[in-house]
């Protein structure tokens, strides 16, 4: 059986060959498809199968890669002759601090969607117009329809969002086991697999991850291949200047440990602790360290805080400054 980013892809109930090389070959295309445009992750090849960590400080911007991800995600290619070159994927979203914001996402979803169609209604998206009729027993309804046609669009992206919220380690679990009717349902409706696995905590809620929870995560992606983003929160060191690779009792991460037998200096920025246990670190396939700048940048006449960027694995020796917008997230010099 072939492997695709180190997770087998097993045949879905009584799906045939071609049904399965179909679905799985559509999902990791769209994965690259989708990492391709968002900064910084269009820096690593990603595809189905993939899990990545993405590790920074409190306001470091994780939860807003995150949203911007979704977003491409759930935004379709083409939609009624306009290009909006989304994946038109389902995503999956465990929220287990339950403090991932989906208005935030709404917004930055109806922005694409107005700053692509043209003038749009940023401040009214609920708007409506109330047209009343009488039903068979004569009693009056009021009916809801758009008076944009960019609201269909918007609700039909908004459908594709699949958002669990877990309040602990064992609700993560039991929404993992109890997860796969829900998932079916989404793909059949929308005719479309679930291209994302979104997993945001902004605390140190879930340091205790089970083997039975990689297991299930493992086994949901053998069944539904996708790319998983995960963000973690950093512990930071008191110090570079010991040596990192004698401390006992203590874990840090890869780059900072490569740097140490190489004698090369490691950045103040860079030295955090790993607390994730080794059944957590085995799963995970790349590593993204995000990080937010002192300086500034202008864009509109506004200054909006600069974010830094690293991959730790694969090292690429590279590091890229952002910024977050409503309409995505921009590379800047």
């Amino acid at each position: 059986m072939e492997d695709f980013g180190g997770v087998s892809e097993w045949i879905n109930g009584d799906e045939n060959a071609k049904t399965m090389l179909a679905r799985v070959l559509v999902n990791r295309q769209s994965c690259v498809a989708l990492t391709r445009q968002i900064p910084p992750l269009m820096r690593v090849p990603l595809r189905a199968g993939n899990v990545v960590e993405i590790v920074g400080p409190s306001s470091s911007a994780k939860s807003e890669l995150l949203i911007q991800a979704a977003v491409n995600c759930i935004l379709p290619k083409e939609w009624k002759g306009v290009s909006y070159g989304g994946s038109e994927g389902v995503v999956m979203v465990f929220d287990l601090d339950c403090r991932f914001d989906v208005m935030r996402l709404g917004h930055c979803l109806r922005y694409r969607i107005d700053g692509t169609c043209g003038p749009g209604t940023h401040n009214n998206m609920y708007t409506r117009k109330e047209i009343r009729s009488n039903d068979k027993q004569g009693s009056q309804a009021s009916l809801l329809t758009p008076i944009y046609q960019e609201d269909e669009l918007f609700v039909s992206c908004m459908e594709r969002l699949l958002y669990i919220r877990c309040y602990n380690s064992f609700e993560f679990l039991a929404a993992l086991k109890t997860i796969r009717p829900q998932l079916q349902k989404a793909i059949e409706k929308h005719s479309n697999g679930v291209h994302l696995l979104v997993i945001d905590r902004k605390s140190l809620s879930l340091q205790v991850v089970s083997e039975t929870v990689v297991q299930e995560l493992r086994h949901l992606l053998q069944i539904n291949p996708m790319l998983v983003l995960a963000t973690k929160p950093t512990i930071y060191s008191t110090g570079p200047s010991e040596n990192l690779v004698g401390r006992e009792g203590r874990k840090w991460s890869k780059s900072c440990l490569e740097a140490s037998k190489h004698g090369n200096q490691v950045s103040e920025k860079n030295v955090h602790r790993e607390y994730m246990p080794a059944v957590w670190q085995a799963f995970v396939t790349h590593r993204l360290l995000l990080g937010r700048s002192d300086d500034t940048s202008e864009n509109e006449n506004i200054k909006v805080p600069v974010y830094t960027s690293e991959w730790e694995m694969p090292s690429l020796q590279h590091s890229d400054r952002f910024i977050v917008q409503d309409g995505g997230i921009s590379l800047i010099m």
